[in-house]
């Protein structure tokens, strides 16, 4: 009867007996508790409320709250259904386990321990049960609403119209389909596992399951259930071997024939492959063993079947690959990979859109005897543009910044304009430049941007300072006047700010003094509500959002105001270039922006990790690609996006009307993407081929333009993007637009066109030249043609061609001096352009001198067949290299030192020191205009200095001609040395 007093007939009772009585808090102490406790409630709903509301009424502000809402619901019913999926198979697991609980324990040391347990959660089993159930879901709801694109994808999904060619299955199934199956899987291994840990908890705690208890280890009920929950897993295993089968065509291996290599090679097809069949079959047979256990009530075999399962695994999944690699591919590689390495050529350059790259043999030299001749052809061949827009951003600030406040972009964009390659750039808001600080100010005063300000790509000004065609405050030009030119929205814009109530905003200032203006545009969200308010007070933590003054009726916040921002933000699907351009387009400035679909789905196709791929000597934090980080293997320019910079509307419009990524997200977002054919032709003269792509696509020409897989294997013909030659970075060269002609063109005139370079892997010699018909309104836009260069006798790549420049004593010796006192020279693009079966390359140079602060223009170098000339202008360089004019006798030039002053050196002509001291006093003038900001006195005296260094090198070079005179008698011997 003793041994009665260990058993516990009732398993789920609680304690009893009296209980100690505990003191309570008074009616007031409870009182204030619960208020406190209701207004912690309330307020952390509030701020989930804000954050919610303010992104509905942004999205709702932009007409995309489509988006908002089609996101949003499918988060929710992701979260719910996944959340109710799991909460429901461990709740109701952890019940059956409980019911199905021994009705006595075992007499035993461990079950006397686990009573305590029992006795203690047994008030709050339910609740317990409850919130374990409501955590799982809570976790996998989240986990399930972030595959929210995956769904959407898998749903809306359209064919690709291709077939992979191994299981002959369209690429949509491994784009649309399989990602969303892996999920499921995922989802359900992670259900069965918390389903058999939580059961087995149970089981365990109320003596199903014991470990020290004499007798079975486990009841049969606990056997039975935990049993099937292992079949279940093993079934799933086997789920997993089919899909592991065709994601053998999508998985990425290292390979040395190429980086990032994705698909089959010989071993997965003759090794793998049987292998995820054969343990299909096995995990089957495992899964039915499991199963079996219902009836049979004993481990054994399944435990045998599990084992098998696992050793099968290691030798038919692991160890007869690893055979198959040694014994048979190792030994004949090519001929082995070749049929698959073929796979991967074809969809690698289908992927990326360059499968219609045209490869053409180029000899490198010149194919004409007459040099003369190839000057009018040098004109005809490329508009050589000589303002380089990465290293001229300091020239426009110096000379068109006007005031503190402004600022251009330290790379500036290249466009067209009347077929003239145009350097533009915006005069953007600088809140770093504003001359006091405070809350007003930066957010209500100073709310934007004023003006356009270009310049001619292919000319410049006195001096060698830009050409502009459109610049001053406000701005006018060959753009005219009659244009919105405020700028709310841009690259460098990232505050927000609150306009169009009560406090006025300054707009620009000129000669008679500040304007002033208050946002006319219905961009932004009204601040009229005091819902809206607190909202955006909580959400930018200023709570002076809520209750300042200068906020009244009209009031409208405006923010996400960069270009890539707000496409990203309205279209979350699309990928962002790094580099979107400002234009005049029917009176209105918009910001032009390349968007891109993309996935790593597509099978057989090499993986490339944008970022890097995207990466050179330009990239820095404001021109990096949106999901840099991201790898993907298929990519298209599928959109081409417009943010107006005075009202931030987003237009989306349907770019690649055969993508089918694209018309997925069309489908799953109806409406918010406008057709081609909605594109204006003033839009359309202003597109260009995006840059990010460009460099995307040449990383992937540099080992996938071999089209023969024997090639490909031996690497002979693999290239390199070489590092650009006019930094010491060791980055990338970036590519360059230029208007020029291609051989074999079919257009008759220049085609805007973005160009790079390659060379060999390892060796500076230029291998190829690229160029890509960046100009939508012609036919052959976005072809891609590669100039392929003699192995033999390679002319000279990037690097050696500035190696050259720099060296060659004349060059070299007219630098030295251009560098004058502690003035810096800027190399600017180093252009190349095929001419004539040669390689024409142009290097503009700049001179950065410490009074100016800005780089000028002061010389060009050009060499083309090994003939090099520096001289002032590109026509006199051009002119030199073609042998149509002599080159200019080698003058020191006068370059203003640190100061500003000018030090000319010794000179007995007194026609050249006048000319010296005019321009001596002209710089000075210069500067005068400069530090009082008289532009017009500033170009007069660039003028006045231009023409008295005219005069003084025009009179040197007379003075050093010597005159003619009789012949002479023979001269005496020459005194020894020393006496």
């Amino acid at each position: 009867m003793r041994t009665l007093a260990f058993q516990m007939p009732d398993r789920g009772g609680g304690p009893s007996g009296p209980r100690m009585r505990v003191g309570r808090p008074s009616r007031r102490a409870r009182t204030l508790l619960m208020t406190m406790g209701v207004l912690a409630v309330l307020a952390m709903l509030f701020i989930m409320f804000a954050g919610f509301w303010t992104d509905w009424l942004w999205f709702r502000s932009v007409k995309y709250s489509t988006v908002f809402t089609t996101t949003l619901w499918t988060k929710i019913g992701l979260f719910a259904v996944f959340g109710l999926l799991m909460a429901g198979a461990v709740g109701l697991n952890i019940w059956l386990a409980h019911r199905l609980r021994p009705p006595l324990s075992a007499m035993s040391m461990e079950q006397q321990s686990l009573d305590r347990y029992r006795m203690s959660i047994a008030p709050y089993k339910k609740w317990l049960l409850l919130g374990i159930a409501v955590l799982v879901g809570l976790i996998a709801g989240a986990s399930a609403a972030g595959q929210w694109k995956t769904w959407l994808m898998y749903v809306n999904g359209v064919t690709f119209g291709t077939k992979d060619p191994q299981f002959n299955m369209d690429v949509s199934f491994y784009t649309f389909d399989l990602p969303w199956y892996r999920f499921l899987l995922g989802f359900g291994f992670a259900a069965v596992v918390l389903s058999v840990i939580a059961a087995a908890v149970v089981h365990y705690l109320y003596g199903g399951l014991r470990v020290t208890s004499p007798g079975a280890r486990a009841t049969a009920a606990a056997t039975g259930h935990l049993s099937v929950l292992l079949g279940l897993f093993v079934t799933l295993k086997a789920v997993a071997y089919w899909l592991d089968r065709y994601g053998l065509a999508v998985k990425s291996s290292d390979f040395k024939a190429a980086d990032n290599w994705t698909g089959l090679r010989y071993v997965d097809a003759n090794a793998y492959l049987p292998a995820k069949t054969i343990l299909v079959a096995i995990a089957a047979i495992c899964a039915v063993l499991f199963f079996a256990t219902l009836w049979r009530r004993t481990w054994q075999l399944p435990v045998i079947g599990f084992g098998l399962m696992v050793l099968s695994a290691i030798l038919i999944g692991g160890l007869y690959p690893a055979i198959v690699q040694k014994f048979q591919v190792q030994p004949n590689e090519q001929a082995k990979e070749s049929p698959y390495v073929q796979k991967n050529i074809k969809a690698t350059r289908d992927a990326y859109g360059i499968a219609g790259s045209e490869v053409t043999d180029y000899p490198g030299v010149s194919q004409t005897d007459d040099r003369t001749k190839l000057r009018p052809l040098a004109d005809t061949t490329a508009s050589i543009r000589i303002l380089d827009p990465n290293i001229v951003s300091p020239a426009f600030q110096q000379l068109q910044q006007v005031k503190g406040y402004y600022a251009f972009p330290s790379t500036l964009a290249v466009d067209r304009y009347s077929g003239q390659d145009t350097v533009i750039g915006l005069r953007e808001l600088n809140i770093g430049g504003i001359p006091k600080n405070n809350w007003i100010n930066d957010h209500f005063k100073y709310t934007h941007g004023y003006g356009v300000v270009a310049a001619k790509g292919t000319t410049v000004g006195a001096e060698g300072a830009p050409d502009f065609t459109q610049s001053d405050l406000p701005s006018k030009g060959m753009f005219g006047t009659d244009f919105e030119q405020r700028i709310y929205y841009g690259e460098q814009t990232k505050q927000y700010s609150i306009v169009g109530g009560p406090q006025k905003e300054l707009d620009y200032s000129d000669d008679k003094g500040e304007k002033e203006t208050s946002y006319q545009g219905d961009s932004g969200v009204n601040l009229d509500s005091p819902v809206n308010r607190a909202a955006y007070a909580l959400t930018f933590n200023e709570p002076q959002i809520l209750y300042s003054g200068a906020i009244g009726d009209g009031s409208r916040i405006l923010y996400n105001r960069t270009p890539k921002d707000r496409v990203e933000a309205v279209a979350p699907w699309l990928t962002i270039d790094g580099a979107p351009y400002p234009a005049v387009i029917d009176g209105r400035i918009k910001w032009i922006v390349d968007a891109y679909t993309t996935t790593n789905g597509y099978p057989y196709a090499s993986r490339t990790t944008l970022g890097q791929s995207t990466a050179d000597s330009l990239t820095n934090s404001q021109r990096a690609v949106v999901a840099q980080e991201n790898q993907v293997n298929y990519i298209r320019n599928s959109v081409k996006a417009t943010v107006d910079a005075y009202d931030g509307s987003v237009d989306l419009y349907q770019w690649d009307t055969q993508d089918p990524v694209l018309k997925t997200w069309m489908k799953a977002f109806p409406g918010t993407v406008k057709p081609k054919a909605d594109i204006a032709k003033p839009l359309m003269d202003h597109l260009r081929y995006p840059q990010d792509l460009f460099k995307v696509q040449r990383e992937l020409l540099t080992r996938y333009h071999v089209t023969d897989p024997q090639t490909f294997l031996s690497g002979s013909e693999a290239w390199a993007v070489p590092d650009d030659p006019t930094t010491k970075a060791g980055t990338a060269v970036p590519p360059y637009y230029l208007s020029m002609k291609m051989p074999g063109q079919k257009e008759k005139d220049q085609v805007f066109s973005l160009t790079t370079t390659f060379t060999p892997n390892e060796r500076p010699n230029l291998s190829a030249f690229m160029a890509v018909n960046a100009d939508p309104g012609t036919a052959d836009y976005g072809k891609i043609r590669i100039l392929k260069m003699p192995t033999s006798k390679p002319p000279d790549g990037p690097g050696q061609v500035q190696s050259k420049f720099q060296s060659e004593p004349k060059i070299a010796e007219s630098i030295r001096l251009l560098r004058g006192g502690d003035s810096e020279i800027e190399y600017g693009n180093l252009l190349a352009v095929p001419l004539d079966g040669g390689m024409l390359y142009v290097e503009p140079v700049y001179v950065r001198s410490s009074g100016l602060k800005y780089p000028l223009l002061r010389k060009v170098l050009v060499t083309y067949g090994g003939q090099t000339a520096f001289e002032d202008t590109l026509e006199k360089a051009l002119n030199v290299v073609f042998g149509a004019e002599a080159p200019t006798t080698p003058v020191p030039p006068v370059q203003p030192p640190g100061d500003g002053t000018v030090t000319p050196p010794t000179i007995q002509d007194p026609t050249v020191k006048a000319a010296l001291g005019d321009a001596q006093k002209a710089i000075e003038e210069a500067e005068k205009a400069r530090q009082a900001g008289d532009w017009a006195a500033f170009g007069k005296a660039q003028e006045d200095i231009k023409a008295a260094l005219k005069r003084a090198i025009e009179a040197e070079a007379k003075a050093a001609t010597p005159a003619p005179s009789a012949p002479s008698a023979p001269s005496a011997p020459s005194a020894p040395s020393g006496q």
